[in-house]
């Protein structure tokens, strides 16, 4: 499957809000406001995969209307870089971020690429701490299988996916798919953990 690659500035006034969707719905995604085509480029190619494996399995779909989609922080100005490590500023983001999280106890928490990563993994004060050169895609990719293959429907499940992939990538020729892409893969181990947990998430469509 291949996705149709939209550019940042190609994106419409509804991108600018901070965001969108309904806190107490079970799945939530975390974008990076530098990169907020992750929803077209990523999301909805994965997204279809995930509706295709479970409408053949239980012949519904999710509602995707009310899914939560929240930009890490208001500002792209404090979004860290290599000189400029984790400021001081996103101290106030995380606190709030894991208030909210507490508060709503999302079931799925997607986050793409490495700033969004690492800005969960500090909210759940997962240590060490990294760089932002760490999370490169052999590493997030290895986080994904972790995360699917430790997946518990009593917690947040916090599932990290690429924020740009790459046709020839390194990330597929290094991670055996068996024949299928990147969006087939992970789409369908999302899905699969869907299915197994279908009766503890409010997801479907009525």
């Amino acid at each position: 499957m291949s996705s149709i690659n939209i550019k940042e500035d190609d994106l419409s006034v509804e991108e600018v809000q901070r965001e969108t969707g309904d806190k107490s719905y079970p799945i939530w995604l975390l974008v990076n406001p530098k990169h907020p085509a992750v929803r077209h480029n990523i999301w909805a190619p994965v997204l279809s995969e995930i509706q295709d494996k479970v409408y053949r399995d239980l012949h519904t779909r999710v509602d995707t209307a009310n899914i939560y989609t929240r930009k890490v922080v208001s500002d792209s100005r404090i979004i860290p870089n290599t000189l400029n490590w984790w400021g001081t500023e996103l101290a106030k983001e995380i606190e709030l971020f894991r208030e909210i999280v507490v508060e709503y106890q999302p079931k799925i928490l997607i986050s793409f690429g490495s700033f969004p990563f690492e800005f969960v993994r500090r909210v759940y004060e997962i240590y060490p701490e990294k760089g932002p050169k760490f999370w490169g895609t052999s590493n997030l990719g290895d986080e994904f299988g972790k995360a699917i293959e430790n997946f518990d429907i009593t917690k947040t499940n916090r599932i990290p996916l690429l924020r740009r992939v790459v046709k020839s990538g390194r990330f597929i020729e290094d991670h055996n798919y068996y024949g299928e892409n990147y969006f087939q893969y992970v789409g369908k181990k999302i899905a699969e953990q869907i299915i197994e947990n279908k009766d503890n998430l409010k997801i479907w469509i009525e």
